[in-house]
């Protein structure tokens, strides 16, 4: 799989983030703080292969750094992001 960096980043509010599957597989997109305490639970489902779209509204969380983890067939890969208010 793949996960791109965000965009736009730096962001306000909403931010949109693409990633791609090459099977079929069970999803998990999770968006963390600086301490490590998830925030947001963006994705967590059975995908088939393709590419995807999410867009985050963090208009409920404060300005900062966050991740952003995708996680399927045993692997993750995190993207560092930052929320301007």
């Amino acid at each position: 799989f793949n996960l791109a960096q965000n965009y736009p980043n730096p962001f306000n509010p909403t931010t949109q983030i693409a990633y791609s599957l090459e099977k079929d597989t069970r999803v998990e997109l999770d968006v963390y703080n600086i301490q490590g305490k998830k925030v947001a639970s963006l994705v967590s489902e059975y995908q088939k292969a393709g590419d995807y779209n999410v867009v985050w509204d963090a208009s409920n969380v404060s300005a900062g750094i966050y991740f952003i983890k995708l996680s399927s067939l045993g692997s993750s890969d995190i993207k560092k992001c930052t929320l301007l208010k």
